[in-house]
């Protein structure tokens, strides 16, 4: 999340089913990832992108990261969709 404007620019996926399908259609150019979600959730999507070789960047809580994909809930993972 390098801009000040976080993840609202980029094309984006939110929530564990998408950011997984992005993840195993060889789509996501990053995943980010709440560290206070369900560990049974993002231990799959950790182990996934290891596998596919997608980079993995932890966010501190769910909160952050769905503020930073501009909604108002919290969100345990998020991907950056390659153009």
């Amino acid at each position: 999340m390098s801009n000040d404007k976080g993840l609202q620019d980029a094309h984006i996926k939110i929530g564990t089913k998408q950011t997984m399908r992005m993840v195993e259609l060889g789509l996501a150019e990053e995943v980010y990832v709440a560290e206070d979600a369900d560990p049974r959730l993002t231990s799959k999507i950790i182990a996934l992108c290891n596998q596919c070789g997608v980079k993995l960047t932890l966010v501190d809580t769910m909160h952050n990261l769905g503020k930073a994909c501009g909604i108002e809930v919290g969100a345990a993972m998020a991907a950056i969709v390659k153009p």
